[in-house]
């Protein structure tokens, strides 16, 4: 059984709206000003899931065997906690189209902009920014990571910009390409500009809550004026500062807005030998939430989305809690 076979979707669809309120409660979207919150926890232990993987392949191939620790079984607990918060998806394009991803590091990918990467700063970055399809929830659960590695958080809806630098990063300017985990292919198709910046209503002035679209390492900021890049410029060194450092535990849940709040990692040396920092990662689709009107003519670089949710109902909009949410901080003591 895989994670996308219907009759475990449908078992999933079913006991999502079981499970107890404390629990989908706790799945709500945050809505404090820095767009990320953690969830504690669910009960793992560091030794519980055997060495961590040397890659997503591998912890594909194990996930199933009971000698490392079957990590599946925690695949499926991810996938109850996402329905009950919106409709967990996976990329044909990205780990094979799997509904929960592996984020380790890999020998090889060590400086290159990715989950797998280590010894470099993984850039804050808005998840899957190319794409008009990306997730509007990221949750990030960890297994291991006894080198306390730090996963960054960034809120757009905190940092300080002048009128000018708004009107700028608000207007469509330059595209984002699809990172190195899409592999090629994408030069086929026209990079359409994009804002960086933009509000959910589009009627509205910049006193509104701002929307952000942001992944510097796959821009081509070259291609921009002065202006522009002093901007962009501006909007990095605003989100470094409003940052916060969050270095998750055996089952902590980041939870983050993915277009309020950019993500990213800092640098840390792997040592390959099945001890290093391991995350799943699930994409989350909140229906009820709109983007730009624009974004329905991308053509999205070819990528597509396995959305097996999509035309579910174990997540009835009347049994959903709308009471506001001030969760928020991400920064761990």
């Amino acid at each position: 059984m895989t994670l996308t076979d219907p009759a475990l979707i449908a078992s999933i669809e079913e006991r999502a709206g079981e499970l107890p309120e404390a629990v989908r409660l706790a799945m709500r979207p945050p809505a404090g000003p820095t767009g990320a919150t953690i969830v504690s926890r669910l009960p793992l232990t560091d030794d519980e899931f055997g060495p961590t993987p040397p890659s997503w392949r591998e912890a594909a191939r194990w996930s199933r065997d009971p000698k490392r620790g079957n990590s599946f079984q925690l695949d499926v607990v991810m996938l109850l906690l996402a329905r009950c918060a919106g409709e967990p998806f996976g990329w044909y394009g990205q780990q094979d189209g799997r509904l929960v991803n592996n984020i380790v590091p890999t020998p090889g990918h060590e400086h290159e902009q990715s989950g797998a990467s280590s010894r470099t700063l993984l850039s804050p970055h808005t998840e899957d920014a190319f794409h008009p399809d990306r997730a509007n929830l990221l949750m990030l659960a960890c297994l291991r990571n006894p080198d306390l590695v730090g996963t960054t958080v960034s809120s757009v809806r905190q940092v300080e910009l002048t009128d000018d630098e708004y009107r700028l990063l608000s207007t469509p300017t330059l595209p984002i390409l699809p990172d190195v985990s899409y592999g090629d292919g994408h030069e086929r198709f026209t990079p359409p500009p994009l804002p960086t910046i933009w509000y959910a209503d589009e009627s509205r002035t910049r006193t509104t809550d701002p929307t952000l679209r942001y992944d510097p390492a796959y821009t081509p900021l070259d291609d921009a004026d002065a202006e522009f890049r002093h901007a962009y410029a501006r909007l990095t060194a605003e989100l470094e500062r409003v940052c916060h450092t969050a270095a998750l535990a055996p089952g902590e849940l980041l939870l983050v807005d993915n277009d309020v709040a950019v993500h990213g990692r800092v640098p840390f040396t792997a040592r390959y030998d099945g001890t290093d920092r391991w995350l799943k990662r699930v994409n989350i689709r909140l229906p009820e939430r709109r983007r730009r009107t624009a974004e329905a003519d991308e053509n999205g670089y070819g990528q597509r989305t396995v959305a097996p949710f999509r035309m579910g109902t174990g997540r009835a909009d009347a049994e959903r809690d709308t009471t506001p949410d001030e969760r928020g901080t991400v920064e761990h003591s």
